[in-house]
């Protein structure tokens, strides 16, 4: 776009919205207000760069989140001054914990208008205290060549430090004098001539980052000899999944291991890549005398643990060497154990890996049947390995027949009927609480490549449909799986619906209540429980979403819920409603799930 040259406001936000453009900047969401107006006006003009407008800054930050989070790109936010950036903070920790990529640009008043009740004026600096990757706040908007030159390399540097060496949030506070609408106000005398600008964005490029050399030697010769070894695949929302999914199953099949794959990892949704998969563990060490018989010597951790508690105290109780494999500088080890992080992806460490290992570790050609080794493979099927893949045959049986047995809305069976059901590579959101543990517990592995998505930084269910909204902006038609809090907590999501461009299924478990608090100590008391953990709000969803304009159907049968699922509609969005008893399901969770494992 050509540079706005009607006042100093105007050419230092068009430059801004210009260097991030050449930077490969896609999205910007911008959330109304006067202080911000240079910017709002900049990135309205700027046509290679999709602006949306969101009212509620919190949906906002949320909606931005999941956008990043499918492409992998930074989203830029933008917000006037006062308590508005304040609500992009709990999107801003989740970003730090998930490790996405955002912009966040907060509009300010000069210095001169602070700490003097000016209005609409707080301490802006430093407003996410240490979860941003980096911070500071620019200059006061000038003119001159050299100030420019500063602005757009400060921008360069944000734009890096938003993707590398870790994802995450920069915050720049940008502080503005009147005018800031684009009032023209400028001597054409007080310009940079052409011939300063017309390379000045010359050689700006989406950064591209080498893959570094290992920190330390991968110790292929270490886990080669090691005969009671396991891969856990950890939550996971890589951007070329089946990549991820190819790397862990070379992986596993050089060292004939098993994977324990959680259900928010791609893994599960990969099953023929890796015949000795695991999906029921959390199932299987509920059998305390199989569970000590499994210990293992060594663990290769993929990104982060699992949900499982019960895999959570296995691994603590037993202690076993563990090797963290992912590029973050995060220390991914909650239990403080045995531990030693290999900063480099799992695709990462195949690639370096490549002609450092030894001759023995000659991928096992691939299998069918995970309970069966494979004689003419190069490595014997160790009994170690024999067991694990007997156990997931039998008790991931047992679930099925369990599951297929059920007619009545158990909650679920939600899950366990989205893993077969949904179109092939769907985005699939997952809320917080009791969704993301029963698809841990019931997700079927399967070869239709669906997409999860999650909150799991920070684990909170706040932004859940915004955030859901932003996977799927632009995206094939998406699936967000949650229960009433976690969608009563963000209904201002639903105000996206005039900009958002896309189609999303919200699969609503409507149990009038945290069920997750069902599964405490605390549920056992009551008064309070009620009233103050489960916290039921008797809302009328089908009037809710009367009021936003949004499809709601009451889901009667699973049948039902089949048919809706498959094919998935092209554009809006559209509530399915199931009705469960909260009380009655986690009581069948709390006599069922040990059950599973016991005859092993």
């Amino acid at each position: 776009m050509p540079l706005d040259f009607r006042n100093i406001n105007t050419v230092w936000a068009s430059i801004l919205a210009e260097t991030l453009k050449y930077l490969g900047l896609t999205t910007a969401i911008i959330c109304p207000g006067s202080r911000s107006t240079p910017l709002a006006v900049a990135f309205a003009q700027q046509r290679e760069i999709e602006s949306i407008p969101v009212l509620d800054e919190r949906s906002a930050a949320f909606f931005a989140l999941g956008i990043a989070k499918a492409t992998g790109r930074p989203v830029v936010l933008v917000c006037t001054s006062g308590t508005a950036g304040a609500n992009f903070y709990p999107a801003i920790i989740e970003a730090k914990e998930s490790r996405v990529p955002l912009l966040i640009l907060t509009a300010d008043r000069p210095p001169e208008l602070r700490d003097c009740h000016s209005g609409q004026t707080i301490d802006q600096l430093k407003l996410y205290g240490n979860y941003p990757n980096w911070q500071t706040e620019l200059t006061l908007p000038s003119m001159g060549i050299g100030r420019l030159r500063y602005l757009r390399q400060t921008l360069v540097h944000a734009w890096e430090r938003c993707v590398f060496p870790t994802p995450g949030t920069v915050h720049l506070n940008i502080p503005f004098r009147d005018p800031l609408a684009p009032i023209q106000q400028l001597d054409p005398d007080t310009l940079p001539s052409p011939f300063e600008l017309e390379e000045f964005f010359t050689g700006l490029s989406h950064p591209q980052f080498p893959i570094p050399d290992s920190p330390s030697p991968v110790p292929y010769s270490q886990w080669q000899e090691c005969d009671r070894g396991i891969i856990i695949a950890g939550i996971a929302q890589p951007q070329h999944p089946k990549k991820y999914c190819d790397a862990i199953a070379h992986l596993s099949q050089t060292l004939g291991w098993p994977v324990l794959a959680e259900g928010l990892s791609p893994v599960r949704n990969y099953a023929d890549l890796n015949p000795y998969l695991i999906s029921t563990y959390d199932l299987i060490l509920r059998n305390q005398q199989l569970a000590q018989q499994l210990t293992p010597k060594i663990v290769i951790q993929i990104g982060e643990l699992p949900t499982s508690k019960e895999l959570r105290a296995w691994l603590d109780r037993t202690q076993p060497q563990r090797w963290v494999i992912d590029p973050s500088h995060h220390n991914l080890d909650p239990l403080h154990g045995k531990t030693t992080h290999l900063r480099m992806s799992v695709e990462q460490m195949e690639r370096w890996g490549e002609g450092k290992r030894g001759k023995n570790s000659t991928p096992q050609s691939r299998v069918s049947n995970p309970s069966i080794p494979n004689s003419n493979s190069k490595l014997q099927t160790p009994s170690y390995l024999q067991r694990w893949c007997e156990a997931e045959a039998k008790v991931r049986s047992a679930v099925e027949q369990k599951m297929v047995s059920l007619n009545g809305l158990f909650e679920g069976k939600a899950a366990w009927l989205l893993s077969q059901i949904l179109p092939p590579e769907t985005p699939l959101f997952i809320a917080n609480s009791m969704p993301v543990r029963d698809v841990e517990f019931f997700w079927k592995p399967n070869n239709i490549g669906i997409q999860p998505y999650f909150n799991r930084g920070a684990n909170g269910i706040d932004g859940t449909l915004s955030t859901a909204l932003g996977v799927t902006h632009r995206n094939r038609s998406s699936v967000m799986l949650t229960g009433d809090l976690a969608l009563l907590h963000d209904t201002n999501g639903f105000l996206l619906s005039n900009k958002f461009v896309g189609h999303l299924t919200i699969v609503l478990i409507n149990n009038n209540g945290g069920g997750i608090f069902e599964m405490l100590p605390i549920s056992k008391f009551n008064p309070p429980f009620e009233e103050f953990f489960a916290t039921p709000q008797d809302i009328n969803f089908a009037q809710l979403c009367v009021t936003y304009g949004v499809e709601h159907q009451l889901i009667q049968s699973w049948e039902q819920l089949r048919v809706l699922l498959n094919p998935l509609p092209s554009t809006g969005i559209q509530v399915l409603e199931l009705q469960t008893d909260r009380k009655v399901d986690a009581r069948w969770r709390q006599e069922q799930l040990g059950k599973f494992g016991k005859k092993l």
